[in-house]
């Protein structure tokens, strides 16, 4: 049990380093946007719109890769396609730490950005697939951790290392998990989809060590695996469809909670407290989530996917109604119409009011991050890993991929103009609302994988 313990877990290492340098992309806009404000280089310069899309951007090309990821996933493997994706990471990096004018480092963040997408869903799916039943949901759910890990990563070095050495720095990870993927074994799933009944087998006897009885797996793999393509008329089938229709909605839900906003406002909320060195408190978040999400990893094969989402979801709907609440009370006669920029709604509130019941903006924030941490941040892509069937997996992940880029996308761009629409405090109870929602649907559609085999799973839904 030890050796197919050491050797599962070398697997999921090898493919979690895919998720680390893709918080490494995430957190890297945080410390350098600072810094290339006030570049002395006017080509490099980046203004208050350059900025938004420097950081916006990645969102785009992780978009893209989701399409892309949805293709080669099934194409070319789960072990090949995270070990390609390190190319655009690198090659990315290289043309930031080579940038002469702000379009280079847009291409720069984009291919970065292609590469994230890419990894957000090849990584689970791998995972997924090498992993048992019994510790499938811990394994899951290092892929969130090692995200909020490389994020805290990037701001941590963001400290000291200026944006070209940072940029070195983030270009590690990828070339690592190049390194280790190339001596870990492609997915038994994937092979035996392939009819590689033999490298499936040898996979097996990796992952599961030399006395596991490979062919019993072998054979319970083969009774769901079908070998024909996937045909757009089988979407018609609910087997198909609704765990796709699961999926897309879980990504949904995870981004209009509204986590890109509450970190939008992080930097501000730290700074009205007090907080007078903002990228350390970017580091005290980055923490909040990495202990949290670590947690999750810990419990989530005890408790179960359901009751980290509701546990989640109430945590969320709490603390985003306590910011609602933080913004009634400072900005009582707010109207954002004529100017919906955060950063002057906030300057504009009376000074003692706000310092005052500044408590309240952190300790919602804390609470906020928390919460997204110990479930909607890691059980959305854990449970999109184990829910689709083999053959609609590539297919059915990416549009998954795609709604989350675009959601997180949305958010962030246009922010402000849900501000000035609906006032800063009206923003936040929508997305209070959009927690509870979330909750509900929770209790009704999702189905609760904790201790299933992904066989089970997909026969799960052929019956229903």
């Amino acid at each position: 049990l030890r050796v197919q313990n050491k050797k599962l877990y070398l697997a999921a290492f090898a493919a979690v380093l895919g998720p680390l340098s893709f918080g490494f992309v995430l957190g890297y806009s945080s410390p350098v946007i600072p810094e290339l404000r006030k570049i002395n280089d006017p080509k490099l310069r980046l203004d208050s719109s350059q900025a938004s899309w420097f950081g916006s951007v990645v969102t785009l090309g992780a978009a893209a890769g989701g399409i892309l990821g949805g293709y080669i996933v099934d194409k070319v493997g789960r072990k090949l396609s995270l070990m390609l994706c390190s190319i655009p990471y690198v090659f990315g990096y290289i043309v930031i730490i080579s940038a002469q004018n702000v379009w280079m480092l847009y291409f720069g963040r984009m291919l970065t950005g292609l590469a994230t997408g890419i990894t957000s869903l090849v990584a689970p799916v791998y995972i997924s697939e090498v992993s048992h039943p019994k510790v499938r949901g811990m394994l899951g759910s290092c892929v969130q951790l090692m995200v909020v890990t490389g994020i805290l990563g990037a701001y941590v070095a963001g400290i000291t290392l200026k944006w070209r050495w940072l940029a070195v720095l983030c270009s590690v990870p990828p070339c690592i998990m190049l390194l280790f993927m190339s001596f870990m074994p492609e997915t038994p799933r994937f092979l035996l989809n392939q009819s590689k009944r033999s490298e499936a087998t040898a996979a097996l006897c990796f992952l599961r060590g030399p006395h596991a009885d490979h062919a019993w797996e072998c054979r319970q793999i083969e009774a769901s695996v079908q070998e024909e393509e996937l045909n757009p008329s089988e979407f018609k089938n609910p087997s198909i469809y609704r765990p796709l229709l699961i999926g897309v909605a879980l990504m949904f839900f995870q981004q209009a909670t509204g986590i890109n906003a509450v970190m939008f406002y992080a930097e501000t909320i730290f700074e009205d407290a007090n907080f007078k060195d903002s990228r350390m408190a970017s580091v005290v978040v980055g923490s909040i989530q990495v202990c949290f999400t670590a947690l999750a990893a810990i419990i989530i094969d005890k408790t179960g996917r359901k009751v980290l989402l509701y546990v989640s979801g109430i945590i969320m709907a709490l603390s985003t109604a306590l910011f609602g609440l933080y913004f009634k009370i400072i900005l009582p006669d707010q109207n954002n119409s004529s100017n919906p920029d955060v950063w002057l709604t906030l300057n504009s509130a009376s000074p003692g009011t706000e310092s005052s019941i500044s408590w309240l903006a952190v300790a919602s924030l804390g609470l906020f991050v928390a919460g997204f941490a110990l479930g909607w941040g890691p059980v959305p892509w854990l449970v999109i890993s184990e829910i689709f069937p083999l053959k609609a997996k590539g297919i059915s992940s990416g549009a998954c991929v795609l709604t989350n880029w675009i959601m997180a996308f949305l958010i962030t761009k246009e922010f402000n103009d849900f501000i000035g629409f609906l006032t800063s405090y009206g923003t936040f109870w929508l997305f209070s609302a959009f927690c509870c929602l979330s909750v509900i649907f929770t209790a009704f559609y999702v189905p609760e994988t904790k201790g299933q085999t992904l066989e089970q799973i997909e026969a799960y839904f052929r019956r229903s």
